[in-house]
Formats: C-alpha cells, sequence, structure tokens
C-alpha cells in the first residue's frame, strides 16, 4: 500500500492534460508511482496497455477503498439456493471488503457454474470482475489455394481452392485436393511450397501440420504417377539482354514455377529423352499461333504442297490466304531479335524455332554445365528423399519464345495461399472477421478445466476435471472489454489480427446476462479503443477517444492528436474496447454512485465526476471520462 500516493499522482496527471493550452504531458511522475506499485512498470521497456490497465485501476482502488479494515467473511455454499440471494450475499461480502469508485463503476460480477464429471456436483459462485477477456475464436476450417500441373503435360497449370481443417494435416490437403482434381487410383500428389521460382521445401511428410503455412506462401501440387523413383525438375531461366556500360550483356534470372515429370535412370542421362519429357511439359502453354505454324512445318514436310485439313480451321480466309498468313507469322516470329540466338546447341520446338536450351543445375538453379542432345552424360540426382531422387535441369528462355510462342501467365502468376478470389494486394480482404458477440459466446461456453486447473469435488473429496460455465450476471456502468490478441503455446507467440467487428453505438448484452431482476435492457455506447499496432516482439500503442461535448472521434498518437471518422476506428489493431451504459440504462445504479461520491475524498470526488461527466454536466467542455484516458493509456509507457 503507497497510502493514497498513485491517486494523487494520478489525479495530477488529469488535472495537466486537461488544462487550458492542452499542450503534451510527459508522465513522468505518475509512472514513478505506479512503478512503486507494480515494479514491473519501472524502467524504460515496453508494456501491455491492458496490463497497465488492471494494475492501475486495482492500484486506483486500493488508494480509494473506503474500508480501512477488511473482516473476514467465510463464503458460503450455495446448497441449493436461489440464485439472486446468492449472488447477493455474494456482491454483499465483496462490498464489505471492497468499496470505492473503482467498485462502483468498473466492478460487475460472474455466475460460475462447476460440475463434477464423476458424481455431478453441481458448485455455483458469483465472482468479481474489473474488465472481460474476450477469446478471439478461430474458424475450424481454412480454404486454401493450391496450383495443380501436370506431371506429362495433359492439361495446364489450374489453381484449385479446396476447405481443410484448421489445424489439419498435409494428408488433409492432398485427399481435398485429390477430389478437387479427380486424382486417378494410380496417381499421387506431390505438394511443394515455392519460393524466389524455386522449390522450397517439399511436403511428402503426410502427418506434417498444415499451420505453419501462411497466406502469404505459395504452392504447387504435382501429378505423378504413384510410385515414382525418380523424378525431373525443371526450372525456368530468362535470357535478357541489359545494358553493361556502352554495350549490352545477357543476364540470366529464373522465373515462374518449375516443372515435375517422372523420368527412368536412362532418360536422365540421354539429352535426347530429356528434351522428349521437357517438350511434353511445355505443351499446354504453346499459343494456337504456335501450333499453326507447327502445323504448316509439318505440312511443307509431306512435299505435296497440299495444306492439312488443321490449317483450314482458321475462320474467314482460303487455304491459300491461310498458308500465306501463317508463313507470314512464322518469319516474323523466327526472326524476331533471335539472330543472337543461332549459334545455340539446339531447338526444342520445330516450325518457329526460338531458341531454347537446357542446362544442368542444383535445387538452388545456379546454371552448371550445358546439355548437349546427341552426348551421354552422367546422371546428377540430389539426395534420396522418401526413396525418390530427383534431377535439376533449368530450361533457358529467350525473350522471343515467351512472348511470341508460349502463355507464361500461369507460370508467373502462382496464387497465394489466400482464398483465389480475393484481391491479393487487398491485405484486409483476406482478413478473417468476426463479430464481438461471437467472441463474447466463445468465453461464456461450458467447456471441460484443463489438467492444470483441476478442480477440488467436496463430495468425491479429489481434485476431478470439471466442466465450467460462465455467465454474466451483474454488469458495470463503464464496461472494459479486452481483446486476446496475444496467443501463448510451448513452442510460439503469436498475434492474432483478427478483425473484430465490434458494436459502437448499440452493444446489446441482454441475452447474456443471467439475472432476471435489475435493468430491462443493457446496453452499451463505445467511447474509447486502445489500439496495439506490431507483433508479439514490439509495437506501438494507439487510442481512439470520443469526447462527449462534442461528439466527436479523436486519434491519441503520443503528442498527437488529430479528429478521426467513426468508421476509422474499427481496426485490426483494436485490443481494449471502452463502453459507457447508455442513458436509458444508466440511472439504474446512478444515485448509489452519487452519493458514494460525496463520501469520497477530494481525490476520489474529482475522479468520480470525470467518470461520470456527460455533456450536460461537463460545464467547462474540458471534462471527459476518466477512462478515455485509460484508453489512452498505451501512450503513457509506449
Amino acid at each position: 500500500m503507497i497510502d493514497g500516493e498513485l491517486a494523487i499522482a494520478f489525479g495530477e496527471l488529469l488535472r495537466k492534460l486537461w488544462a487550458p493550452g492542452r499542450t503534451p504531458v510527459a508522465p513522468r511522475a505518475f509512472k514513478t508511482k505506479l512503478a512503486r506499485f507494480a515494479p514491473q512498470f519501472s524502467g524504460y521497456n515496453q508494456h501491455d496497455s491492458q496490463e497497465l490497465l488492471a494494475f492501475l485501476l486495482d492500484g486506483l482502488h486500493e488508494d480509494l477503498n473506503r474500508v480501512k479494515t477488511k473482516p473476514y467473511i467465510e463464503v458460503k455454499d450455495a446448497d441449493g439456493r436461489p440464485d439472486e440471494e446468492v449472488a447477493d450475499e455474494y456482491w454483499a461480502n465483496h462490498r464489505a471488503r471492497n468499496d470505492s469508485i473503482i467498485v462502483d463503476v468498473y466492478q460487475g460480477q460472474y455466475k460460475s457454474t462447476l460440475v463434477c464429471p464423476e458424481c455431478n456436483k453441481v458448485s455455483v459462485t458469483f465472482d468479481p470482475f474489473m474488465y472481460l477477456s474476450l477469446p478471439l475464436p478461430a474458424k475450424t476450417t481454412r480454404a486454401m489455394t493450391v496450383t495443380v500441373f501436370s506431371g506429362d503435360g495433359s492439361f495446364p497449370p489450374t489453381a484449385y481452392t479446396v476447405t481443410v481443417p484448421r489445424h489439419g494435416r498435409i494428408k488433409d490437403l492432398v485427399q481435398a485436393l485429390s477430389n478437387s482434381c479427380r486424382l486417378e487410383n494410380d496417381e499421387r500428389l506431390l505438394i511443394v511450397e515455392l519460393y524466389n521460382n524455386r522449390i522450397f521445401r517439399v511436403m511428402d511428410d503426410p502427418n506434417g501440420g498444415l499451420s505453419g503455412i501462411q497466406d502469404e506462401d505459395k504452392l504447387a501440387a504435382y501429378r505423378l504417377p504413384r510410385a515414382p523413383d525418380h523424378l525431373l525438375v525443371v526450372m525456368h531461366v530468362r535470357l535478357q539482354e541489359v545494358p553493361y556500360g556502352l554495350d549490352h550483356t545477357l543476364h540470366r534470372t529464373l522465373f515462374g514455377a518449375p516443372f515435375i515429370a517422372c523420368l527412368s535412370e536412362e532418360t536422365a542421362s540421354n539429352g535426347l529423352e530429356l528434351q522428349t519429357v521437357v517438350k511434353k511439359l511445355l505443351k499446354p502453354l504453346i499459343l494456337e499461333q504456335a501450333d499453326a505454324c507447327e502445323v504448316q512445318a509439318q505440312s511443307s514436310d509431306n512435299g505435296d504442297g497440299e495444306q492439312r485439313g488443321d490449317v483450314e480451321m482458321l475462320e474467314g480466309e482460303t487455304s491459300t490466304t491461310n498458308s500465306r498468313m501463317i508463313s507470314d507469322k512464322c518469319e516474323k516470329v523466327a526472326n524476331n531479335g533471335n539472330d543472337r540466338d543461332v549459334g545455340y546447341p539446339y531447338k526444342i520446338i520445330p516450325g518457329q524455332n526460338p531458341s531454347l536450351r537446357l542446362w544442368n543445375t542444383d535445387e538452388k538453379g545456379t546454371l552448371k554445365d550445358l546439355i548437349v542432345l546427341d552426348n551421354q552424360m552422367p546422371s546428377v540426382f540430389s539426395p534420396t528423399r522418401n526413396n525418390v531422387k530427383f534431377r535439376y535441369v533449368a530450361l533457358e528462355w529467350s525473350e522471343g519464345a515467351m512472348e511470341q510462342q508460349y502463355d507464361m501467365h500461369a507460370l508467373d502468376s502462382v496464387p497465394e495461399v489466400c482464398e483465389a478470389d480475393l484481391p491479393l494486394t487487398s491485405k484486409k480482404a483476406r482478413q478473417e472477421i468476426i463479430s464481438l458477440y461471437t467472441c463474447l459466446e466463445a468465453f461464456l461456453k461450458e467447456e471441460p478445466l484443463g489438467p492444470e486447473d483441476m478442480w477440488y469435488c467436496p463430495r468425491c473429496k479429489e481434485h476431478r476435471q470439471a466442466s465450467k460455465k460462465l455467465d454474466l450476471w451483474r454488469l458495470p456502468e463503464i464496461l472494459v472489454v479486452h481483446l486476446k490478441r496475444f496467443s501463448y503455446s510451448r513452442f510460439a507467440k503469436n498475434k492474432l489480427q483478427t478483425f473484430v467487428n465490434f458494436p459502437i453505438h448499440d452493444l446489446d448484452l441482454t441475452k447474456y446476462v443471467a439475472r432476471t431482476t435489475g435493468p430491462e435492457f443493457h446496453l452499451y455506447e463505445l467511447y474509447a479503443v486502445s489500439n496495439h499496432y506490431g507483433s508479439m516482439g514490439g509495437g506501438h500503442y494507439t487510442a481512439y477517444a470520443k469526447l462527449l461535448d462534442d461528439n466527436k472521434w479523436y486519434r491519441f498518437d503520443d503528442s498527437n492528436v488529430s479528429g478521426v471518422s467513426e468508421e476509422e476506428i474499427k481496426t485490426t489493431a483494436a485490443y481494449v474496447l471502452f463502453y459507457r451504459r447508455k442513458k436509458e440504462g444508466y440511472g439504474a445504479n446512478n444515485a448509489e454512485i452519487e452519493h458514494s461520491l460525496e463520501e469520497d475524498s477530494s481525490v476520489g470526488a474529482e475522479l468520480g465526476h470525470r467518470f461520470l461527466s456527460t455533456p450536460s454536466d461537463s460545464g467547462s467542455g474540458d471534462a471527459t471520462p476518466l477512462s478515455s484516458t485509460f484508453a489512452a493509456s498505451g501512450m503513457f509507457l509506449d
């Protein structure tokens, strides 16, 4: 106990904040007094605004508590008595030891019901609360977009969006994709993560978790025979002419998503066989114009001067005209800036033949040596993964080949894991959105206690993993709602970026209150929000607060204050919400609170006035609810 020093220091801080002139205030004296009450706030480390609020309210309560000597009160069991009687008894016992303006305004009451799973013993207690700490329930399922590639060139890359358990495994994703792409019995899917145009990791463990896959990741699935022992990975290298001093030089960079195909030990060491495999993989990407050029080339090889029927499929022209048009296009393609490629060792596609060539490479895409088609070569495989050997090659593309012959869009634009129909540039669009009521219902739902929170059953005389159910019984005039954005596990810490859609004008808690007596309605209006930006490692606090005298919202960011519209205050950064009971329900306990103010100390009376100030009694126009300052508490220690 620090004998009222915290309340006095906080009262001085309020006077400075609302003094004429409204210059920025550095709350050093207040911070020093707070650190004496809660030593963890000493120094200059960053702290949690909700924790600061909890310690501040607790410290103010202790300083302003009218009970100087707290009586010992033995708690009685409900023993089947009516809830109203037991609740009033618990509340009276609590008020006999805790009687301050903080209790008058900020504290409510839970009904807590425990049921023993063995003997069905029911224990009902009524406990006070200062704020509601609500979980952010996540959806049980997750939509994931994966691009499926053919392992034999039978179809172009196709993106599928499937629904899987949020905390599922790789085998769940494989099963969902198999159903969507109608996988045959003799096929399997190999799922990989793509990063920087190469395979970053192979997800071949069916029991691997999906929770490590982020929305921004890019996944590809390759349809392959069920039991391949050798796989060919084809990466793509772009050959571009870039300025180099007064001259130009050729520069190679990786692009697009790799191909994966099956091959035998013999194929892996034969350049012509590798060429055949690559030609099959490229076939779905060939443009119609390129197909026509290839048809013309094949027709010319007949030597009979007649066009094949495929060429006559061009509409609105005679066969002779079609032949001339296709010839002109093919000549334009073949000579479109590709003179520098004439000396290349081979050309894959007949007809146009823009230069393409294969290189030996590794999993990083580093070019080793050129593959000569007619030569046998040692087959270089990477270390075996699950009895499968990988052979890496790079397909080098010239600009003419990409621009004139192939549709590279599917390779260059593999979608992220987030849903394909949402704009990838809009992060807010793919954020999960839940209602504040959903959070409240998750908080109040019945659930079993954890193994570390076993309940001692007085009937069984043993600790049991009982089921627990919470209900709201008595609500305060000022309701503080804490959104539990920070999650902790044995292996990781995480901040949830879930967008919570919270009411601004009409938070209706009537149906969640189990008490049948008291106010008929429980309506609240939002007047302040404490925001946290950043992650677990660090961040920045700001606040939105509504000044009741001018009915406008403002943004508080350190020493900067600016007006904001009501539509701007709902963000994924919302961390602590501050509600006041609306006037139609505000008068229920108002007389009791005003009476308590008359008996309080001068500091407590001033604090109480600031708690209850409204536009009608503000007078000077500077008064505002104390909780608005609480909402901006992130500014104090940021």
